[in-house]
């Protein structure tokens, strides 16, 4: 396990918060410049902390909170690695209703299935749209996959990729056909945003508990965030978007749910659910309890993971993390909400956002969120119980570049490497 940092208070940035910090690890060393979702600039010398999660934030039937071992990550499924991926493994995910099948995302543009078992000898392609994804950056590219809630019946999902001719990220919609391919021409076209920069695209998309569609949108790119867009809710960029999709029986457009914090106002876009994000890269959803878990790639100092809320402003680009953003003059706090965990460029240098374990396979980890970083690799675990932080440790130390977590249907949790491998979270007493 790693050391624990001194423990002190400081005041947090928006709602009076506290902020404390708490054991961590010590990383001192050169860390790789090159991520899906890095920073702008070099490494500083800072210290990491965590602060309060909101109150009644709570993991349920938690009798003993504290972490109390490590994990390491067991490559798997290195067959479909080498004969369906070259490198850039994106994201991973089951398939509903399919019986322990999952489905994985290559930022070149195509999606491919297969059996969850250890000795899978086959995969199955869903989906090849590399004729129309867009990859002339590194940041862009096919980043999002989501199966509809019914996709056992309707068999439609959605992606979320770049492309160009004007430079746009695309939400469309697909359906799966007999054979067990969607056909690329049947594309339904949801959503468009215009992308003013190659980098932070945001990309991932997800179904909440709700039924609603949520969609990750990154600042528009550059660095520091020229136009404002983070603190512009008349904008999508530097934001969480909430529709609900039409079936393709309906349409290829979508709906505003009422219950959306800008619906019948005119100071934001109705399909913005929060704002103030840089480059929200993945996000999850406890199965227990439907929080929306995310992580924020920061610019040059801070990673941070937070609580999305409704009509929450989550701080970027008047704050980084819970600093000031120094590109910006005036550090005004007010309104804006502060991360629950973050961590300074000693330790890595582009969060991935994570998932709450629910698995069965190791008890001490139940109800711990997971979250990494791309560069150092490192993987740290906390739980909140009462509304509080009470741990937030180093858990692996892995060579991975981690581009994303996954997790199947019994809760287990994936992590997906940029070099093109799938790697399972065991004990690392296994």
């Amino acid at each position: 396990m790693t050391a624990t940092a001194e423990i002190k208070a400081r005041r947090g940035p928006a709602n009076g918060s506290r902020f404390r910090l708490v054991p961590v690890s010590a990383l001192i060393g050169l860390l790789l410049a090159l991520s899906i979702a890095c920073g702008d600039g070099a490494p500083t010398d800072a210290t990491s902390a965590a602060v309060e999660a909101p109150a009644g934030t709570l993991f349920p039937g938690d009798m003993a909170p504290a972490l109390s071992g490590e994990i390491r990550v067991d490559e798997v499924f290195s067959r479909i690695r080498d004969e369906a991926f070259n490198d850039r493994t994106i994201f991973l995910t089951e398939v509903p209703g399919e019986g322990r099948r999952l489905a994985v995302v290559s930022q070149a543009g195509t999606v491919v299935t297969f059996r969850n078992v250890p000795d899978v000898e086959s995969f199955d392609l869903l989906l090849d749209i590399r004729d129309r994804v867009n990859r002339a950056s590194n940041e862009e590219g096919l980043l999002g996959l989501a199966f509809d809630p019914d996709y056992a019946k309707n068999r439609e999902f959605y992606v979320f990729y770049s492309a160009s001719g004007p430079r746009r990220s695309v939400v469309s919609r697909f359906i799966t056909g007999e054979d067990g391919r969607a056909d690329p021409s049947g594309e339904a076209v949801i959503l468009e945003i215009e992308e003013p920069y190659p980098n932070h695209n945001g990309g991932m998309i997800g179904f909440g508990p709700d039924g609603m569609l949520y969609i990750g949108i990154g600042d528009g790119g550059s660095s520091g965030d020229p136009h404002g867009n983070g603190q512009n809710p008349e904008t999508f960029l530097g934001s969480v978007l909430r529709i609900l999709p039409q079936s393709a029986r309906q349409g290829d457009s979508y709906s505003v749910p009422g219950t959306n914090p800008f619906v019948g106002s005119a100071e934001g876009r109705p399909e913005i659910w929060a704002y103030g994000f840089r480059n929200p890269w993945r996000f999850s959803f406890d199965s227990v309890t439907g929080d929306l878990w995310l992580g924020d790639a920061g610019e040059d100092r801070i990673e941070e993971i937070d609580i999305v809320e409704r009509g929450g402003n989550y701080g970027w680009s008047r704050l980084e993390g819970s600093l000031c953003f120094a590109p910006r003059q005036g550090c005004e706090t007010e309104g804006a909400t502060g991360p629950v965990v973050e961590y300074d460029h000693t330790l890595g240098c582009s969060v991935t956002g994570g998932y709450v374990y629910r698995g069965d396979s190791i008890p001490w980890l139940n109800g711990a969120y997971l979250y990494g970083d791309f560069c150092s690799g490192r993987i740290w675990g906390f739980k909140v119980f009462d509304g509080e932080v009470v741990s937030n440790l180093q858990i692996a130390d892995t060579d991975v570049h981690i581009t994303s977590f996954g997790r199947d249907a019994a809760g287990e949790l994936y992590v997906t490497g940029f070099e093109g491998g799938v790697y399972r979270i065991v004990d690392a007493v296994e």
